[in-house]
C-alpha cells in the first residue's frame, strides 16, 4: 500500500507491486504538495524546527530563524487580527486566575487551569469560521468563551452540575470533555456526516499529548485519513499527562510526526507564539477547506499550574522547570511585540484589562447564585423514551419528596 498526498490509502495492482516510490508519489501527487513544490514526504513531514514567528523576547524573529522551510512557510496576520488576539489572551489569563479564585472559595467543583495555554486556547477559536466546529478538552474553557459562548454557561459542568450548560448546535462548540480523547471521535463523526452533506465545514479537534497514547485517537486519525474528512487535530503538548512527563509517553522525533503514519500531514509550533499559532492553524484550516484531508499541528506549550485544584504539581516537577517555561509566558511575549510595533498603548492596555475585569465580575456573580434542583432531572434526561425502571424510580422518589414534603408541613408551629 502506499500513501498518497491527497491523503487516500492506494492498495497496487500485480503489476505495479513492485514499482519504486517514487513513480507511485508522482502519480499521486495533490494539488497541495504541487503548489509547494515539494515532495509528497515534504508536505507530510512537520518542519524540522517548530514554527516560531515572534521569539520569547517579544521581538519578530528573522526570517532564517522562524522555522520556516520549502511548503512550511508563514506569512505575519493582520494587525487587527492580532489585537483581537491579544484582547481575547488577557481575558483568557482574566478568566483561569478568577476560575481559580472560585474553587477556592468553594463557589466551583473543580476547575483545569490552562494559565500559560491560553496562545494555543484562542489561536483555535480564532482561526475558525462561524460554520465550522470546535471540540474542546476539559482543560479548553477559554477556547470556548472565545468561540462565543457565555462565560457562565462554559463553567456550568465545572460548578456541578448535571449539563454542560450550552448548546452545543448553537455555537459549533461541543460540550467540554472528561473522558480522555472521546471528543476526537465526535469530531470526526461531525466532519464526516458535514462532507456526506456537501457542507463547508472544517472541523478542529482539541487533546494534550497524553491523548495520543489513546486508542480513540488513532481510531480517530485513522478514519479521517482514509474518508479524508476536513479536520484538523489540534495537540495541546503542555508536557504533562497529569504527572506523567512526555517522555514517559512517545519516543518519536515529535508528535507531530505521528501524523505521516496515518497518511496526513503534520506540522508543530510553538504553543506560547499566538502569532506563529494564527499563521499556521489558520493555514491549515484553509487547506482542510480546500480538500486536502486532515492534518495534525502539534503546539508546545506548558501547563504553568497544577492540573486541576486537586493536584499537587510540586510532586512531579521542580519550581525551575515552572521557571523557565514563565519566561516564555505568551501575554508578556504578546504584549511586548505589540507594543513594540506601536500596536499596543496605554488606552489600549486599560481597555483590554476592563473588559477581561467585566468577564471576571460576570463569573463571579453568575457562580455565585444558587441554580434551583429539581430531583427529577436525574430521571428526565436519561433516555429519550424513560424506560419501565426508570419510570418507576421517579415515582418512587415523587412519592417519598411528598411524604417529607407532608411532614414537614406538619410539623411547623400553628400561628
Amino acid at each position: 500500500m502506499t500513501i498518497s498526498a491527497d491523503h487516500t490509502a492506494q492498495q497496487p495492482g500485480p503489476a505495479a507491486a513492485g514499482a519504486a516510490g517514487t513513480e507511485g508519489a508522482a502519480d499521486a501527487a495533490s494539488e497541495a504538495v504541487r503548489k509547494f513544490g515539494i515532495t509528497v514526504e515534504d508536505y507530510m513531514l512537520p518542519a524540522r524546527h517548530p514554527i516560531q514567528i515572534v521569539g520569547p523576547d517579544g521581538a519578530l524573529n528573522p526570517d532564517t530563524e522562524q522555522g520556516a522551510q520549502p511548503g512550511h512557510e508563514y506569512g505575519l496576520p493582520g494587525d487587527a487580527e492580532l489585537l483581537a488576539a491579544y484582547e481575547q489572551l488577557v481575558v483568557g489569563r482574566r478568566v483561569n486566575d478568577q476560575n481559580s479564585a472560585l474553587v477556592r472559595q468553594g463557589r466551583m467543583a473543580v476547575y483545569p487551569s490552562s494559565h500559560g495555554q491560553e496562545a494555543c486556547q484562542v489561536a483555535a477559536a480564532l482561526c475558525l469560521s462561524d460554520g465550522d466546529w470546535m471540540f474542546p478538552t476539559y482543560r479548553d474553557s477559554v477556547a470556548v468563551m472565545a468561540r462565543g459562548v457565555d462565560p457562565v454557561q462554559a463553567m456550568t459542568l465545572f460548578r456541578g452540575d448535571w449539563h454542560g450548560g450550552y448548546d452545543p448546535s448553537e455555537h459549533k462548540v461541543g460540550i467540554q470533555c472528561t473522558p480522555l480523547t472521546t471528543q476526537l471521535l465526535h469530531a470526526v463523526g461531525v466532519a464526516h456526516a458535514a462532507k456526506l452533506r456537501g457542507e463547508d465545514t472544517v472541523v478542529l479537534a482539541m487533546c494534550g499529548d497524553g491523548a495520543t497514547s489513546e486508542g480513540d485517537f488513532h481510531e480517530a486519525l485513522n478514519f479521517a485519513a482514509v474518508f479524508h474528512l476536513p479536520v484538523i487535530f489540534f495537540v495541546q503538548n503542555n508536557q504533562y499527562a497529569i504527572s506523567v512527563p512526555l517522555a514517559h509517553q512517545s519516543v518519536a522525533p515529535s508528535l507531530a510526526h505521528k501524523a505521516v503514519g496515518y497518511g496526513m500531514a503534520g506540522e508543530r509550533v510553538d504553543g506560547n507564539d499566538i502569532v506563529a499559532l494564527l499563521a499556521v492553524l489558520g493555514r491549515a484550516v484553509k487547506l482542510a477547506r480546500s480538500g486536502s484531508g486532515p492534518l495534525l499541528v502539534e503546539a508546545h506549550t506548558y501547563r504553568m499550574q497544577a492540573h486541576t485544584n486537586a493536584d499537587d504539581a510540586t510532586r512531579y516537577r521542580q519550581d525551575s522547570e515552572v521557571a523557565e517555561w514563565v519566561a516564555k509566558d505568551p501575554l508578556t511575549r504578546m504584549k511586548a511585540y505589540l507594543t513594540d510595533r506601536g500596536l499596543l498603548d496605554d488606552d489600549g492596555t486599560s481597555r483590554i484589562t476592563a473588559k477581561a475585569e467585566a468577564v471576571a465580575a460576570q463569573l463571579r456573580e453568575g457562580l455565585g447564585e444558587d441554580v434551583p434542583v429539581d430531583p427529577q432531572d436525574l430521571f428526565k434526561y436519561v433516555f429519550a423514551a424513560p424506560t419501565p425502571q426508570l419510570k418507576e424510580q421517579a415515582a418512587l422518589l415523587a412519592d417519598e419528596l411528598a411524604r417529607d414534603a407532608a411532614a414537614t408541613t406538619s410539623e411547623e408551629p400553628t400561628r
